[in-house]
């Protein structure tokens, strides 16, 4: 049976980060994930390097949504890292600034980030 991997990176748009800015905290929140995927299904990180590793970039509106999300993932089992800023640039140091949820079955991951829009 042939299941779909994918990762799917949510970013928030209230913070007016840089492009940039941005593509650093979404770089992060996928080697991030990666790295919790390969510590509780290291197939599932198999699978989706063999698969091409199909990424996805998505928005929420504020803290509240990312954090919605983030423990959504987090019930479900699904692998799961949240990103927070070491300061040192755009924002103050703990801003949460974006999820990364996956390598994980596209379906699964889709029952949380499905309504949600692209970047």
């Amino acid at each position: 049976m042939f299941s779909e991997f994918k990762q799917v990176i949510v970013v928030r748009s209230d913070l007016k980060m840089s492009v940039g800015k941005t593509a650093v905290q979404v770089a992060h929140a996928s080697v991030s994930a990666l790295e919790e995927c390969r510590r509780m299904y290291p197939t599932w990180a198999d699978i989706w390097m063999r698969e091409g590793q199909k990424k996805v970039v998505l928005k929420v509106r504020n803290e509240q949504e990312l954090y919605q999300i983030y423990l959504k993932a987090k019930n479900m089992n699904l692998p799961v890292a949240i990103i927070e800023d070491a300061g040192l640039t755009e924002l103050e140091p703990g801003t949460s600034t974006a999820v990364g949820i996956g390598p994980a079955p596209a379906k699964e991951i889709d029952k949380i980030t499905g309504s949600i829009p692209l970047l």
